[in-house]
């Protein structure tokens, strides 16, 4: 099982920049890929970004280009620089671990770190 945490949301003006953490323990090794998720109010939960263990990574078209998504192995955290940031980036964000267990997967979330862009 995995655990994770999210940090460094916070209040930016539009333009504005934020890097955000999600630290992952428990059993790290397992993870095959993770996600950057957010969610708005009134709004589905939608994908961000996605990293596998080649450290292949897809970004929304909607991030393109103003979001990079990075891993540290020895850290066991990823991290979502978010650049040039949009009043419509305002969410939740929560980081999620799919990892291998038995002849499954598993799927764990993180609490959510909030991020609101003021106009």
């Amino acid at each position: 099982q995995v655990q994770l945490v999210e940090s460094g949301g916070g209040l930016v003006q539009a333009g504005g920049s934020l890097r955000l953490s999600c630290a992952a323990s428990g059993s790290t090794s397992s993870i095959d890929t993770i996600g950057w998720y957010r969610q708005a109010p009134g709004k589905q939960r939608e994908l961000v970004a996605t990293i596998d263990s080649g450290s292949t990574i897809q970004y929304a078209d909607s991030v393109k280009g103003r979001f990079t998504f990075s891993r540290d192995n020895a850290k066991n955290t990823v991290y979502l620089q978010m650049d040039s940031l949009k009043p419509e980036d305002t969410a939740v964000y929560y980081c999620q671990a799919n990892s291998r267990y038995r002849m499954g997967y598993l799927v764990n979330w993180g609490q959510g770190t909030q991020v609101t862009v003021s106009s």
